[in-house]
C-alpha cells in the first residue's frame, strides 16, 4: 500500500475551517494527517508530490447529475460520467433517478452504487424515485430505497405537481428523515414555454415561462414542509423571488435546503439569443436581475450548495428548432472553473466557495466524503485557482459535450485528483 506525501499545498478543509499554507500525509488510502510545511521530513518509502502553492481541498460533491445509463448510454454511460468528474475534481456524484429503467427499485440503488466502485474513480450516490417510475402518480417505496441506499428522494425535473402527493412524501420520508427534492417549478404555469417569459422571448417568438413558476412552488411547498414537518430541498433555484422565500423559511427555523447551478449565478437569458440550444436549461435562464440575486444568496448563505445540474445530451437531441430541442447542459468539467468566477469576482471567499462544492452538499446529503479529516477517506483535489483554461465542446473529458460555456476562458484548473489515495486524473510530474 502506499504512502504519499503532499507537500507545498495551500490547504483548505471548509468543514473544518483549515485554511493554511502545509502538508497532508496520506497512507493506504486515508488521510493520516497534516502540517506545516517543513515541519518534519517526508516519511520513509513516502511519494512526494509537490504543489508548488496550489490549493489541494476535499474531492468535490456534486449532489446533482444525471447520467445516461441505464437506458441512454448513448449520451454518456458511467465509465465516461467518471472521466469528466474526475477531469472536474469531484469524486463524489448523487444521481438523479431519472433513466431507465427509473431507480424506484432497491436492486438498482444497489447496483449503482456497485457500478460507481468499479470504476476505482468515483463514489455514485443514487437518489430514489419519489413517485413510481419518476411519473408523479404513486409513491415509490421510500422505505425499501432508502434501506437499499438512496442518498434522497426526487423525480428529477419533474416537479411533484398535485398536493395531496407531495404533502404525503414529505410525512412518509420525514419518518426515515429522508430528505425530499423538489423542482421548483408549477407544471400548468410553466406548460410548453421554454424560455423565461419577458421582452427576449416574445422577440425570439419562443413560449414563455414565468418566472413565478418557480416561486409559487416553492411556496406551496415550504407550507406543506411547515405542515409535515420533513426536510425539503428544492434544486436548481434560479430566481429571486424564489431564494427570498427559501431565506425567510429558513429564518422561521424550518427544514428548508436548496441548491443553485453555475449558469444560473453565471449567465442570465441572453447566452439564448441566436437560439442557442445549448444554453436551453429547466429552470430556463433568468434575467440579469436574478442573477445577481442568486449571487447574493451564494454570498450570505441562503443556497446551501452548488451542483453541477450535469445533464448529457447527444448532440442530435440539440440539433433542433429551440423549442424542440431537449434542456440541459454538461457542467462536471466545468463546475469548480465557473464556481471561481464569483471568487475573483468578490462574490466569494475560495473557502466559501469550497464549502459549497464540499462538505455542504455532502452534509445535506448524510454522506461521510467532502473532508480532510483525519481518517477520512483521500479523495483528493488539487487546483490552480489562478491559471486559466478553455472550454471547447467536443475537446472535454467524457462522452457529453453540450456545454454552454463553449469559447469561454476560465481561471482554475484541476492538476490531479485522487480517489481513496489513488491517482484518477492528472499526469504526476516529470
Amino acid at each position: 500500500m502506499s504512502t504519499l506525501l503532499f507537500d507545498n499545498v495551500r490547504l483548505i478543509d471548509p468543514a473544518s475551517g483549515l485554511d493554511q499554507p502545509g502538508r497532508l500525509l496520506v497512507r493506504n488510502g486515508e488521510i493520516v494527517g497534516t502540517d506545516k510545511t517543513g515541519a518534519e521530513g517526508a516519511p520513509d518509502n513516502a511519494e512526494v508530490i509537490d504543489g508548488q502553492g496550489a490549493v489541494l481541498c476535499p474531492g468535490l460533491v456534486d449532489m446533482r447529475v444525471e447520467i445516461g445509463e441505464p437506458g441512454h448510454e448513448y449520451r454518456e454511460t458511467i465509465a465516461s460520467a467518471a472521466r469528466a468528474a474526475s477531469a472536474g475534481g469531484i469524486t463524489t456524484i448523487a444521481v438523479l433517478p431519472t433513466c431507465e429503467p427509473a431507480i424506484d427499485n432497491p436492486a438498482l440503488v444497489r447496483l449503482l452504487r456497485g457500478r460507481g466502485e468499479e470504476t476505482g474513480a468515483i463514489t455514485i450516490l443514487p437518489y430514489g424515485a419519489l413517485t413510481k417510475g419518476c411519473k408523479g402518480q404513486e409513491l415509490a417505496e421510500i422505505g425499501l430505497l432508502h434501506e437499499a441506499g438512496a442518498v434522497a428522494f426526487t423525480d428529477g425535473a419533474r416537479a411533484i405537481d398535485p398536493a395531496r402527493l407531495m404533502r404525503l412524501a414529505l410525512s412518509y420520508a420525514g419518518g426515515f428523515g429522508a430528505l425530499v427534492v423538489q423542482h421548483p417549478e408549477e407544471p400548468s404555469l410553466a406548460g410548453s414555454g421554454c424560455a423565461t417569459a419577458g421582452e427576449l422571448a416574445t422577440r425570439m417568438g419562443l413560449p414563455g415561462i414565468p418566472p413565478v413558476a418557480e416561486a409559487i412552488m416553492i411556496a406551496r411547498d415550504i407550507r406543506l414542509a411547515e405542515l409535515t414537518g420533513g426536510r425539503l430541498h428544492f434544486g436548481h433555484v434560479s430566481t429571486g423571488e424564489g431564494v427570498e422565500l427559501i431565506r425567510q423559511a429558513k429564518a422561521r427555523g424550518l427544514r428548508v435546503t436548496c441548491d443553485t447551478a453555475p449558469h444560473y449565478f453565471d449567465l442570465n437569458e441572453n447566452a439564448i439569443g441566436d437560439f442557442r440550444t445549448y444554453a436551453k436549461f429547466s429552470p430556463p435562464l433568468r434575467s440579469e436581475e436574478d442573477r445577481l440575486a442568486i449571487c447574493a444568496a451564494l454570498a450570505d448563505g441562503t443556497i446551501d450548495a452548488i451542483a453541477s445540474d450535469h445533464l448529457p445530451r447527444d448532440a442530435d437531441d440539440k440539433r433542433l428548432p429551440f423549442a424542440q430541442a431537449a434542456t440541459g447542459g454538461t457542467g462536471m468539467v466545468t463546475l469548480l472553473g465557473v464556481t471561481l468566477a464569483r471568487v475573483h469576482d468578490g462574490t466569494l471567499t475560495l473557502p466559501q466557495a469550497l464549502a459549497l462544492l464540499t462538505h455542504k452538499p455532502s452534509t445535506l446529503l448524510g454522506a461521510s466524503c467532502g473532508t480532510l479529516a483525519t481518517g477520512a477517506a483521500a479523495d483528493l483535489c488539487l487546483f490552480a485557482p489562478d491559471q486559466s483554461w478553455l472550454v471547447q465542446a467536443g475537446k472535454l473529458p467524457g462522452r457529453a459535450q453540450n456545454t454552454p460555456f463553449d469559447g469561454r476562458p476560465l481561471e482554475g484548473r484541476v492538476l490531479g485528483t485522487w480517489k481513496g489515495g489513488r491517482r484518477v486524473y492528472g499526469a504526476p510530474a516529470a
